[in-house]
């Protein structure tokens, strides 16, 4: 599949990674849906698109853990561009934070419910959600397609992410899973999984925090947004790559 004149689909496309994917898939000559509850950043990532060439750009606001929102916004692509052939699952939140926290054998805190549903709604459903649509929608027009969930090192689990690392275990289970049942439709389905990117949420951490973060790569420094952005455009080019998680985190292991 060929980035030019290929029609994205991209979660959490108002800023962030989401904003760096579709930007280097815009001066790919990409056709590009923005998704976000973000409006305004929809606004901005589409006005540096059209500059970087992309071939068209649409926005719409969503939240991917609403079924009925999915529903009616993939109808509302279709509808826009004709058919939809990649979707990268890019949404998603942290609610940080250890499942028990005790001082001097008090219990002081415990991750609340509310903090583990947030995560898993938007990280874990709001993918089968837009993957479930996504893959509904190509198999109708009886087009191949490529489906990028966007999982992360901490799926193997990670101190004091209790919520994060779940889902995105999830993420990556579900994308080996489409991977067998939706060959049969020409569909590939795909994770990347991120190590420290340098976003700007990683950015407003204290120095301190920084260097203790980057001395456990091996690599010796962040990755940049641009290097998740060309994991996805080869993804989508190489056509025989499925039902594999491609891990880009300078060699650390969480």
């Amino acid at each position: 599949m060929n980035t030019n004149d290929c029609v994205v689909v991209i979660t959490g496309g108002g800023a962030g990674l989401g904003r760096s994917m579709a930007l280097y898939l815009a001066s790919r000559k990409a056709k590009l849906a923005l998704l976000d509850v973000n409006e305004d950043g929809l606004t901005e990532t589409a006005k540096q698109c059209r500059e970087a060439g992309a071939m068209d750009v649409a926005t719409f606001k969503c939240n991917v853990a609403s079924e009925s929102e999915v529903e009616s916004v993939f109808g509302a692509v279709v509808d826009y561009f004709g058919h939809i052939d990649c979707l990268v699952n890019n949404a998603g939140v942290l609610r940080d934070g250890m499942l028990i926290k005790a001082k001097d054998g008090e219990i002081v805190k415990r991750m609340s419910l509310a903090e583990w549903q947030m995560v898993i709604d938007v990280n874990l459903t709001g993918v089968f959600l837009c993957g479930r649509e996504a893959a509904t929608h190509m198999i109708n027009a009886k087009r191949p397609g490529v489906i990028i969930n966007i999982s992360s090192v901490s799926r193997a689990g990670n101190i004091g992410q209790s919520n994060y690392s779940a889902a995105k275990a999830g993420v990556a289970a579900m994308s080996v899973t489409w991977a067998k049942e939706l060959a049969r439709y020409n569909i590939r389905s795909m994770a990347v999984a991120p190590g420290f990117i340098e976003t700007d949420m990683i950015r407003s951490m204290k120095p301190e925090a920084l260097q203790k973060m980057t001395s456990q790569i091996p690599l010796q420094r962040m990755g940049q947004p641009d290097e998740i952005a060309k994991t996805i455009a080869f993804i989508i080019e190489n056509d025989y790559l499925t039902g594999r998680v491609i891990e880009v985190d300078g060699g650390i292991r969480v």
